[in-house]
């Protein structure tokens, strides 16, 4: 459950006391539920999690597995832009082709 709450206290960066007042928590709300991001204020949040708990404490355990296994992971996480497509594309190692 800590491992979730890490995800809390990142996600309401900047709005720590007032998470309501999250620009990323309020659209994570908005796509979730489909309330208007610009109306949530403090009873909606509320309201929100109260009525979603369940959900929400599933998400957070969730979130924090998935952080564990990423930091526990065997092998290393690879970027979305690192390939064998890559070194063709670095200055120098080009060559022509058709001429």
């Amino acid at each position: 459950m800590l491992r979730g709450l890490r995800f809390l206290w990142q996600a309401s960066s900047g709005h720590r006391f007032r998470p309501w007042r999250s620009p990323y928590l309020r659209w994570r709300l908005e796509t979730y539920s489909g309330l208007a991001a610009e109306e949530i204020g403090l009873r909606q949040f509320l309201a929100f999690s109260w009525r979603e708990r369940g959900e929400l404490l599933r998400f957070l355990n969730w979130t924090g597995k998935m952080a564990y296994f990423r930091r526990h992971s065997l092998r290393p996480v690879e970027s979305a832009h690192a390939g064998p497509s890559d070194a063709a594309d670095q200055p120098g190692d080009q060559t022509e082709v058709g001429n």
